[in-house]
């Protein structure tokens, strides 16, 4: 199943919510299961380089069904996932793109924050896919 768009725009209330607290200003994508955008929001004076950034933090997460942050620690030189980046065109393999997982352990989406520090970016997704599900696939052979 797809994250719907109710549900794309409650996890973006939720981790706009976030960013204002942390002062910040973020641009915040949802991405159905295949990986294509469901919903985008820009906030005031977020920056434009930021747009690209979330949308494949986004992106990146669906696509391997886990935390880019996670994928980061992975690819680092002499990594198992050395070079991915380079893959799907282009992924970004830094915190701020994180699986949203519904409650039958099923990733209907994910979401990608960009427009802060990694550690910002992250606990502002962690926020909209929160909202909306949880942040981990449940163990699976093949997953490591």
């Amino acid at each position: 199943m797809h994250v719907t768009i109710e549900q794309a725009e409650t996890a973006i209330a939720a981790a706009r919510a976030k960013a204002v607290e942390l002062g910040t200003q973020m641009c915040i994508a949802v991405v159905d299961s295949g990986g294509n955008l469901k919903a985008f929001h820009r906030m005031d004076d977020a920056w434009v380089g930021s747009i690209d950034i979330a949308q494949k933090k986004a992106k990146t997460s669906v696509f391997f069904g886990m935390m880019t942050g996670q994928i980061g620690q992975l690819s680092q030189p002499g990594g198992p996932l050395y070079g991915i980046e380079h893959s799907n065109e282009g992924l970004i393999t830094f915190p701020g793109g994180i699986p949203i997982v519904d409650a039958d352990g099923v990733m209907s989406g994910a979401i990608g924050v960009s427009g802060s520090t990694v550690e910002n970016d992250h606990t502002v997704a962690e926020a909209g896919a929160k909202a909306i599900g949880q942040t981990e696939l449940p163990a699976h052979p093949w997953r490591t």
